[in-house]
């Protein structure tokens, strides 16, 4: 346990972060598995920008690294593009 103040005013702000970035991972993962259950090609394509926009934030605040994000978005947009 943290002995000093800093220290535990850092494992406060670090338990704060670590349950905002789990929520945030967590909505986009259940966006990205609704988008590829999605066999309306009109349908996902509706739904692709705002899941792209979710992706680049959690790329851009450095949740997932950019390489997955990028991976992420191309793999969605393969799968539009075969339905």
């Amino acid at each position: 346990m943290a002995n000093h103040k800093s220290a535990l005013k850092r494992s406060r702000s670090s338990n704060t972060k670590r349950l905002h970035n789990r929520y945030y991972a967590r909505t986009t993962r259940n966006a990205v598995k609704k988008l590829r259950a999605t066999t309306d090609k009109g349908e996902a394509q509706e739904k692709l920008p705002k899941v792209v926009a979710l992706v680049d934030k959690l790329a851009k605040k450095s949740i997932i690294h950019k390489n997955k994000a990028s991976n992420l978005k191309s793999k969605l947009m393969r799968h539009i593009n075969q339905l």
